[in-house]
Formats: structure tokens, C-alpha cells, sequence
């Protein structure tokens, strides 16, 4: 198919065939070129003949091998479907006339273009066994190959019981050309360890290949693996057939057209016979392509990485994880008692506010499954360790007001640290806890994020975060700024959930020395937040600053203003008063309070629930809960704690100075894990001191993400640039700031309480004007439809729908690392966490469910020697069976124990980092160092098995660096050029 051209229009005539003739000159030495009659949309149509050396001539009938791409057969199937019976007699005496004519001797097939309307053209006679006759000898039961053999020693076609008379075609068979071609990436060559292989077998299949597990396939010679044939009474027998063959193949390590042509054969066009040789190019949904299938390899490709060169977790600066399994209680029979969850889905949610309001006792909301985690953890607690427990919590936690399992910082960590999509997440939890209301943290007008969104997209998100299984939404702004406030809340009123309007408490009600943020300016919010229609009014101490008498006072004054709106009061144990400020607040009218199971409780966590739930047991605000269950899911929750160690803080107790920093709960462990990064992991307390000086800066402001990450970022720049309060402010107008720092002197948070602190403000911004009013009103609306297309074409059309949209939309650079990782790696949220967290040892042996009552087993056996070119080969069992799998040492090379001749590697998280997209070879370099290039502009020639592939650049911007020079051998993901982006 190389060297073809279509000429529509005389005047490109001569340069098409000036390109066409250059090409088979520099492939074949020979410029010359045949000049033929374009036929649209035609039938390929092939007779196969059989001549001997006395005149005799015999035709074995068609084969139609419309199915191509690039002019390049794809599948292949004898006889031909829905062809005029008197176009093939006519087919058939010509293609015999013609090697009469010419004497032709032995094998050959004579090729044909049929039209539409059964008209025909000459195309060729190939003089040799075709790739496609194995259709052919599957019908007519002719060995050809072996016919020609015997036909060049002498003998005729009566020699071989040979003759026109006896032969007639007998059912049905159909071909299909497995390649080493991945239909994801354009159909480019893929080589490498054929890993695994397992092929498929059975009555009226046929394999004509010679791969093997182990073997390697080379970017230097043709791409084609396998021929697979099916023999069938009819057609559709045949067809079925083959889908199933290939639905067998097992072939990993190497990427196969299998997933296209299975497109193919499903096909309706197809399955009716109704296909020309434009069939591919007008069928665009044969590429919609379903996800890669193969867990195993994606897996084993993590657990080798690991093996090789370790844990690289970021904020991973703790022990290792404990050898200890964490052991789920047993589950009584039957299903979980009703709980809120039925009132809510029952009645909506002002019959689940009063329900709230009319309870006799004191509710609970647990946050071990997000803020307990996000505090201590650095949240990182994983789904895999949630939902093994969650049958034993629909129990053991069923008179709960709501579980808190969603949104803040875990949305956003799970995609970017842990590998997992939040909303499988939410989905695989609402299925196993179907009793108790679920609960999220949402940021307002900011959604799930750090920054202001448009107006659509946080409608959206917040729609699709409904519809997936959240009931209660605590609403909060990062300022308490009621326009973002009421966004908020506007949208999740829209999308049918419970909202609880938050007021964000700081400053200290107790205190006469409080002016800013008094009793006061807390009612003044209430009362808006309760005219906007919350159905329950939080109360969110998100650094444990409420103080007991504070939470007496506060709690008190709202009960009193809003006797008949249900109160929900948060806090952290930072300090150690959790535990007597929730009383204080339950004793004054609080229907329900914030707890986190004991073993993930205390220091920046919530307060302790069993210590509640005990200090209260036979009172008036009982709570109901079995204190023998809480038992066994605090020793669950122990034990599980202690696969996180990686991540523990360090903290040993409570600490009183969080009066002094007032620095969030939630905050504390991510913040000082950023410092350990930054290298200021040895100025902590200068970290925490600065974090107070950045506080009264900013104008003594409230904290809560994402207005808490402007104060960490300008402690951090403080502390970095050894800046106090005074010479920062002597210094701000040459200094260049955080970029949270500006945009939230430029008002894209909202507007704090007291307004911005100047002349700071006008010094960071420089002369950048701030926006006015609420800032999503100020953006335009997020094209999501275009947004989704977008998707689409990334990846494959059936991984995506709206919840990616909008994951995308709202962290795009996020959401396209995560997507890399889960098409290298699989979904990582299936693995036990200490193998996710920790290299496996010899010989463990771990079990991973990839599908319900599906389960892969892998064992890790060995590790090779390092190899001069810088790998390392690891060897495996999965189910049994060996795999081997090659890995390069990254400490090895850092060392320099690896070769020097090693290739740089692309960034793939750099959009100018441009990598070799196949192995092969280098053709040519069509651009030089230094020089400017334009997006879409051609950068390298390579080739591999044949196909010449022109790597275009990516983005606009300055040649920086060229990694490879013409005739190099590159594999793929080698560097081949650096652009600077913008340039």
C-alpha cells in the first residue's frame, strides 16, 4: 500500500507523482510507477488459480479482501457475500483465459477491482501464494502450497486428483491479519517480550504464525503476528467463529490490532457482506475501542517497578507499612438495619431535617472515611481498606446522621496520589452501605477545588456528585463570603441533596478581647444562611479552636434564634478539648456532632467516638450505638492504620500552640509534608510561627481550603526567604509572590470578612486589576459537550462519559496524569494497600479481584542481574504461570552502574517533551536546535516494520534540545525533541 497517491484533479497529477516516485525510490531503488484507473469504493475481488506445465489451468474461486485499511487487507473470507453469481463466472473464466494466454505456471492469483455496479478492472496476477490463501484451502480443501511444490517438479493437475470438474467450494471461511499494531495510537508498529501468549483452538480454527511466549518482536521486520482462520457451514458460522478465536488470544507484552478487527467482524456492514474497499475509511465507530483489557500485565508492570527501584510515594517520609492484616469482623446474615438513608430517599430532605431536629438523642457523623484521614494521613486512605469494612459499618454505625466520605482534598488525592477515581469510589461505598446518608465536604463556589470554576461546571459537578450516591452537602466558603456561600448552596438545592449551609469558625466568641469575628458576626451569617433555605445549619471549627464555653455560647445563641433548624457542629482535636467542646455543644442544643472512630481520632482528627459516645450512654443524649461493635470496627480501623505509617505525621499528642497558628487540622499533616519537600522539614515550628505571621498579613483571615493554602503558601515563601512581617511588607514590591497569594489579593476567592489588608494588596498585585463580585460569575461557562469530545478523543469513547468531563474540567492536568497512570498500570485501587505502598518480598504471593468473582494471583520469584543496556529482568507467577518482565534500574543509573549510552526519556507530564511515540529508527530530523516551531509543524521521520511515521510537534515554542540523531534506534517513550513552550 506505501507509494499509493489518488488523483481527483489533473493539475495535482505531477506532483503526486513526482512524491509518489520518490518514495519507491528511496525504498526500492526503482522510481518508476504505474498510472491506473481510481475505482471508488470498489470490491477486491481475487481469483486463485492453479496452472501446470501442460497448459492446464484450474481456478479455486474468489476470495473478497475488501476489508483494508491504507490500502492494506485486514480480513479475508471465501466465497465472496452478496456477489452476482454471473460477475463471478465471468471473473472466473477471465482469470483462467488470462493465465492460459500467458502460460502461466503454478500458483497465482488474479486480482480485480469489481464496481458497484458489476463492472470490473484488471488489477494484477501475483505471482506467489498469497498471505489470504489459507481462506481459500479452508473451502475447497486444496493444500496450494503444497500443489505448487510438486507443480515445479513436474507434476500436473491430474496428478493431484486436480480438476475443474471435482472442485466446488464448501462452506465458508474468513481470515483475520493479526499485527503488532496498537489501534489506540494510529495503528503505529508496537515491539518488545511477547510476555504471555495463549492461543485460541477448536474445531474449524486455524493459526498460521510462529510466536511465541518469550519471543521478541523485532521493529525491523513486518508487523503481522498471527493468521487466524474460521471455518464454517455459513457464513455467519464462520464469522462467529472467528470473533471467538480472537476473543481467546491471550497475547501480552506487545500491543494487537484484535480489539479493531473484532470491530470489524461485528459490524452490521460486515456481517451482511456489504463491504467495499472503503469500508474502514467511512466507518469511523470500528475505532471506538474498548479499554485494554489485560489487568495482569498492567499489574505485574507496577509490582516490577517497584520490586526494581522501590516505593515512590510522595509524602511517603514514615515507616514502612505493618506486616499486619487488618481482620474484618464477621457480618451477621441478612441486610443492614434502615437507617436516615430511607428517610431521606423516602421523604427528601426537609422531612431528613426534621427528622434530625426530632431525634431523641445525640447523632453522629463519622469522618474516619475523610477527614480522619485527611488530618492525620495526609488523605491517603484508600477505597480498597473503606470497603472491606463498609458491610460491618451499614451495621455497627446505622443510627448515624451521615457518614462523611467525600470531596475536600480526598476527590482530587485519590486521582492524583492514589491512583483511583473518586467517584468508583463513591459508587462501590453507596452499594455497600445502602442504609446510612452519605456525606461531602463541598467548597462552594469552588466545588472540589482551589480556585474559582465557571458557574456550570460546579453545577454539574454537584449534580453528578447527587445522582452518584451524596445526600448531605456541607456548603462552605474559604471566607465565609456569602455570595459563593449561596452559590453553593443554590446548586445542591437545584440537585435534590440536603444542604447544610456552614458557618467557617475562627477567632474565639469567648474571648472579650475578640473583635472581628464576635457572636455577632456568626448570627448576622446564620440568619443569611438560613433565609437562603439550608435544611441544616453547620457549624465548621475546622483548626479546633471552639472552645468548650465558645461551643456553649455559639451553639446556645442559635438554638435560641432558630429553634426548629437542626445544628451539626465540627471540630478537630488538635488542642485535646474535642471531646469536651462537642458535649458542651451537644449539652446546648447541637442535634448532631462530628466524631471519627477512636483509632483514627484525637491530635488533628475529630474527637474520639467512643469516648462520646460512652461519656453520654444512659442519658438524655444516648446515642444508641453499640458500644461492643465499636469495638471491633476500632480494632479494624487499628489495625488498618497501621499500613499507613508512611504517612503518619510524627505528631504524638495534642498540641495547644494550634491557638497560636490556628493553622487547619486538615491542613497540618499535607502542610508539613510540603515543607519536608520545600527542605524545610527542619524549620517546622519557624513554618508554624510564620504561619501565624502570614495569617495576620493577610488580614487575619479564615482558613479552610482553599484560602488555608494562600497562608501555608506565604509561610512557606516566609520562611524560604527568611522574611519576617516587617521586612516583608518593606520588601513586597520587589518580591514576586505565590500565585495563590495573588490571586487572592485579586479577589478569585471572594471577598474576606473586613476586606483586603492594604497597602499589602496593591504591592503583590503590581498593577493587575481585581475582579469584582462573585468570581465564577466573572468566567465564562465551560463548553462541557466540547470538553467531552475532547475526552474522546484522547481516549477511548467508552472509558468516558460526564463525571470525566467534569474531573477534567476542574483538574485537567490531574485527570490526564491519573489516565496515564491507570493505561500503564490498571486500577491500582484494586491492590492491598501494603503491596500498593511496598515493594513485595520473594516469593509473597498476593491476590487481586479484578472483577467480581474474577481473581488474578501473583507471585514475585526473582530479580536478574543489571544489564548493560541498564534493565533488570523480574520474574513472576500469575495464576501459575511464569512471566518475565524487563525493568530499568533508575538507581542503577544514577549511580552510573548502567550503560552510557542509555537514551533520555520524554516527560510525558510536559507537553514540549516530545517522546518517540513507537520503536524503529530514525529516518530523518527535519528541524534544528534552537529554531522555532509551530504545533502541527513535522519534527522526526522514523519507521518500524515498514510504516514511515512523521512526529509532529506538539505545541509552538523554541527547539531547545534534540535527543537523537538520523539512523538512531529509539524506543518508545525515548526523547526526540524539547520544545519551550511559548517561545
Amino acid at each position: 500500500g506505501r507509494g499509493m497517491r489518488i488523483v481527483r484533479q489533473e493539475e495535482e497529477l505531477k506532483p503526486q507523482f513526482e512524491r509518489a516516485s520518490n518514495e519507491a525510490k528511496q525504498a526500492f531503488g526503482d522510481g518508476r510507477m504505474f498510472v491506473e484507473k481510481f475505482v471508488e469504493g470498489p470490491r477486491h475481488i481475487e481469483i486463485q488459480i492453479l496452472a501446470d506445465h501442460y497448459g492446464n489451468v484450474v481456478h479455486l474461486f474468489e476470495r473478497d479482501c475488501s476489508v483494508q485499511r491504507r490500502h492494506q487487507k485486514v480480513v479475508e473470507m471465501a466465497p465472496s457475500q452478496g456477489l452476482d453469481p454471473r460477475v463471478k463466472q465471468r471473473l472466473y473464466s477471465d482469470a483462467v483465459r488470462l493465465a492460459k494466454h500467458v502460460g502461466y505456471r503454478n500458483a497465482g492469483t488474479v486480482e480485480f477491482m469489481v464496481a458497484e455496479d458489476g463492472s470490473y478492472y484488471f488489477l494484477e496476477v501475483n505471482p506467489r501464494v498469497q498471505v489470504e490463501h489459507t481462506v481459500t484451502e479452508e473451502v475447497t480443501g486444496v493444500d496450494i502450497v503444497q500443489s505448487q511444490i510438486k507443480i515445479a517438479a513436474g507434476a500436473s493437475l491430474a496428478d493431484l486428483g486436480i480438476s475443474q470438474e471435482t472442485l466446488a467450494p464448501q462452506g465458508f471461511a474468513v481470515q483475520a491479519r493479526v499485527t503488532s499494531e496498537d489501534p489506540e495510537a494510529n495503528f503505529q508498529p508496537d515491539c518488545g517480550r511477547i510476555e504471555a501468549l495463549r492461543s485460541p483452538g477448536g474445531v474449524g480454527i486455524r493459526l498460521d504464525g510462529a510466536i511465541t511466549a518469550g519471543g521478541f518482536v523485532s521493529p525491523h521486520y513486518d508487523s503481522l503476528m498471527v493468521k487466524v482462520t474460521a471455518r464454517g457451514q455459513t457464513f455467519e458460522q464462520a464469522r462467529k467463529k472467528l470473533a471467538m478465536a480472537l476473543e481467546e488470544f491471550r497475547i501480552r507484552g506487545i500491543k494487537t490490532n484484535i480489539p479493531f478487527i473484532l470491530n470489524v467482524l461485528k459490524h452490521p456492514s460486515f456481517q451482511y457482506g456489504a463491504v467495499s474497499t472503503n469500508f474502514v475509511d467511512v466507518t469511523p465507530e470500528l475505532f471506538d475501542l474498548t479499554e485494554n483489557g489485560d489487568p495482569a500485565s498492567k499489574y505485574l508492570r507496577f509490582l516490577a517497578e517497584m520490586v526494581v527501584n522501590g516505593s515512590r510515594h510522595v509524602g511517603a517520609v514514615g515507616p514502612p507499612p505493618s506486616d499486619m492484616d487488618p481482620v474484618v469482623p464477621c457480618l451477621e446474615e441478612g441486610p443492614p438495619p434502615p437507617g436516615l438513608k430511607q428517610v431521606f430517599d423516602e421523604q427528601g430532605p426537609a422531612a431528613y431535617a426534621a427528622a434530625l431536629r426530632g431525634h431523641q438523642g445525640l447523632l453522629l457523623t463519622d469522618t474516619t472515611w475523610r477527614d480522619a484521614h485527611q488530618s492525620l494521613l495526609a488523605t491517603r486512605m484508600r477505597t480498597y481498606d473503606m470497603l472491606a469494612i463498609a458491610p460491618f459499618t451499614s451495621r455497627a454505625l446505622a443510627p448515624l446522621a451521615s457518614l462523611e466520605m467525600w470531596g475536600g482534598a480526598t476527590f482530587d488525592v485519590s486521582y492524583r496520589f492514589l491512583g483511583e477515581c473518586p467517584w468508583q469510589r463513591l459508587a462501590k461505598l453507596r452499594e455497600a452501605v445502602p442504609n446510612i446518608p452519605f456525606q461531602m465536604l463541598l467548597r462552594g463556589a469552588n466545588g472540589v477545588g482551589y480556585s474559582a470554576y465557571s458557574d456550570n461546571v460546579v453545577r454539574d459537578f454537584v449534580r453528578l456528585a447527587r445522582r452518584e450516591g451524596v445526600d448531605v452537602f456541607r456548603v462552605f466558603d474559604s471566607l465565609n463570603y456569602l455570595d459563593n456561600l449561596k452559590f453553593g448552596m443554590d446548586a445542591v438545592h437545584a440537585a435534590g441533596g440536603v444542604v447544610e449551609g456552614t458557618l467557617c469558625y475562627t477567632g474565639d466568641v469567648s474571648s472579650p478581647r475578640e473583635t472581628k469575628y464576635t457572636l455577632d458576626y456568626y448570627l448576622g451569617l446564620a440568619r443569611e444562611l438560613v433565609a437562603s433555605g439550608t435544611h441544616v445549619l453547620g457549624i465548621k471549627d475546622m483548626a479546633g479552636l471552639l472552645k468548650p464555653e465558645a461551643a456553649n455560647m455559639l451553639v446556645s445563641a442559635l438554638r435560641q434564634e432558630f429553634p426548629n433548624v437542626p445544628i451539626h457542629v465540627h471540630t478537630h482535636d488538635t488542642a485535646g478539648v474535642g471531646v469536651a467542646s462537642m458535649l458542651a455543644a451537644a449539652r446546648a442544643g447541637a442535634d448532631v456532632v462530628d466524631v471519627a472512630i477512636d483509632a483514627m481520632s484525637g491530635m488533628t482528627s475529630q474527637p474520639s467516638m467512643g469516648a462520646i459516645v460512652n461519656a453520654v450512654k444512659g442519658t438524655d443524649l444516648d446515642t444508641g450505638l453499640n458500644t461492643a461493635m465499636l469495638s471491633k470496627l476500632n480494632t479494624y480501623w487499628d489495625q488498618a492504620r497501621g499500613l499507613y505509617l508512611p504517612f503518619e505525621s510524627g505528631l504524638k499528642s495534642g498540641s495547644s500552640d494550634v491557638y497560636m497558628h490556628e493553622m487547619p487540622g486538615g491542613q497540618y499533616t499535607n502542610l508539613k509534608f510540603q515543607a519536608y519537600q520545600n527542605g524545610l522539614g527542619s524549620e517546622w515550628d519557624k513554618v508554624k510561627e510564620a504561619y501565624a505571621a502570614a495569617n495576620h498579613l493577610l488580614g487575619n483571615i479564615v482558613k479552610v481550603t482553599p484560602s488555608s493554602k494562600v497562608v501555608g503558601d506565604l509561610a512557606q515563601f516566609m520562611v524560604q526567604n527568611k522574611l519576617d512581617e516587617a521586612n516583608l511588607l518593606e520588601q513586597a514590591e520587589k518580591l514576586d509572590f505565590p500565585s495563590s497569594v495573588v490571586d487572592f489579593m485579586q479577589g478569585y476567592l471572594g471577598v474576606p470578612e473586613g476586606g483586603f489588608p492594604e497597602p499589602l494588596r496593591s504591592m503583590v498585585l503590581k498593577g493587575k486589576v481585581p475582579i469584582t463580585g462573585r468570581p465564577g460569575a466573572n468566567l465564562e461557562p465551560v463548553n462541557l459537550e466540547v470538553e467531552q469530545q475532547l475526552l474522546e478523543e484522547s481516549y477511548t469513547k467508552s472509558s468516558v462519559d460526564e463525571r470525566d468531563t467534569i474531573s477534567s474540567a476542574m483538574y485537567p492536568d490531574v485527570y490526564k496524569q491519573f489516565r496515564n497512570s491507570r493505561a500503564k498500570y490498571g486500577d491500582l485501587g484494586a491492590l492491598p494497600t501494603r503491596t500498593f505502598l511496598k515493594p513485595l518480598e520473594t516469593d509473597e504471593e498476593i491476590s487481586v479481584e479484578i472483577e467480581k468473582g474474577r481473581k488474578l494471583d501473583f507471585k514475585f520469584k526473582a530479580i536478574g542481574e543489571l544489564l548493560p543496556n541498564g534493565m533488570r529482568e523480574v520474574f513472576f507467577e500469575v495464576n501459575g504461570i511464569p512471566r518475565v518482565l524487563s525493568v530499568f534500574d533508575e538507581t542503577a543509573a544514577q549511580q552510573g552502574s548502567a550503560a552510557r549510552s542509555l537514551k533520555e526519556k520524554a516527560d510525558p507530564e510536559r507537553l514540549g517533551s516530545v517522546g518517540a511515540p513507537m520503536s524503529g529508527s530514525v529516518v530523518d530530523i527535519l528541524v534544528g536546535e534552537g529554531g522555532d516551531v509551530k504545533a502541527g509543524s513535522p519534527l522526526v521521520v522514523l519507521t518500524a516494520m515498514k510504516m514511515e511515521t512523521t512526529v509532529s510537534a506538539p505545541c509552538s515554542g523554541r527547539l531547545q534540545h534534540i535527543g537523537v540523531l538520523a539512523g538512531d534506534q529509539v524506543s518508545a517513550g525515548d526523547l526526540l525533541v524539547e520544545i519551550e513552550e511559548g517561545t
